[in-house]
């Protein structure tokens, strides 16, 4: 029964990061190319013809952190598969990732 129980938490890590890492990054990208076009103001609006739509900063804001969030997670997968063909890990238990010796 335990080993079943073992097995059941080791699916939920494995389905939660899978919907994390390959839904959630495709999505979150896609929430940041709408909010920069929100933040532009430009045809992502209905408006009226001949009336130009006022930029909004916090959709700009919100489109450069969510494609920071993108790029961040991208260069850790990358650091990671390439320390791990130098014989290293990353490691994330402290406050930001370290390289170390496997």
């Amino acid at each position: 029964m335990h080993t079943l129980a073992l097995e059941w938490q080791a699916i939920w890590k494995i389905l939660l990061t899978g919907l994390a890492l390959g839904a959630g990054l495709p999505t979150l990208f896609a929430v940041g190319v709408r909010s920069l076009a929100y933040g532009t103001g430009g045809d992502a609006e209905e408006h009226a013809p001949g009336v130009t739509p006022a930029p909004h900063p916090v959709g700009r804001a919100v489109a450069y952190l969510c494609f920071a969030i993108v790029l961040l997670v991208v260069a850790l997968g990358l650091v990671m598969i390439v320390a791990s063909g130098f014989g290293k890990t990353l490691d994330f238990s402290s406050v930001y990732p370290v390289l170390r010796d496997k």
